[in-house]
């Protein structure tokens, strides 16, 4: 369940790309004012993915006196990740076995002259 609850915080993409800042700025985080203007998100907008992606324990909130500070969970992303490769790969690595075969090109045929 906690992989799905993550995997469908993930699927929308204005909170991936809350997500994905998080989880560039590192543990220090980002305050949400940051947050708001780097990805041009509305004050409502943001309190609500945020909502979302704390629900799916991918996002963490502490107060640095009057700021509130958002950081990824980087141990819940290595968790569905872990997840994710054990399950549906099979706990291999999750690149292709092998290689597409190669497409095939047609040459256009001669017209016989009748």
């Amino acid at each position: 369940m906690i992989a799905v609850n993550a995997l469908s915080a993930l699927a929308h993409e204005g909170r991936l790309e809350i997500f994905r800042l998080l989880v560039q700025a590192g543990p220090p985080g980002l305050v949400v004012g940051e947050i708001a203007a780097k990805l041009n998100l509305p004050g409502a907008t943001l309190s609500f993915h945020l909502s979302q992606l704390k629900h799916a324990g991918l996002v963490h909130a502490r107060r640095e006196g009057r700021q509130l500070v958002q950081t990824a969970n980087f141990d819940r992303m290595t968790g569905l990740i872990d997840y994710l490769t054990e399950n549906c790969c099979g706990g291999q690595s999750c690149a292709p076995a092998c290689k597409p075969a190669a497409v095939k090109t047609s040459r256009p045929r001669k017209r016989s002259a009748a």
